[in-house]
């Protein structure tokens, strides 16, 4: 858990398809119920799919 976030998901920021498949994964925890969103770690360059306030896995 970071600053109250649980990361469900790391995808580098460098692939062909860019952001489409953190975006895809957030969508389908969406769908499971959780509240999940992409956020990009300048500092890793990756997207990370988090949940805030700690509700998931990590």
């Amino acid at each position: 858990m970071v600053n109250g976030r649980t990361v469900l998901e790391r995808f580098p920021a460098g692939g062909p398809r860019g952001s489409w498949p953190a975006e895809e994964f957030a969508y389908a925890r969406r769908l499971e119920g959780l509240p999940a969103e992409v956020v990009m770690d300048l500092a890793t360059d990756t997207f990370l799919v988090i949940v805030r306030g700690g509700d998931g896995a990590e």
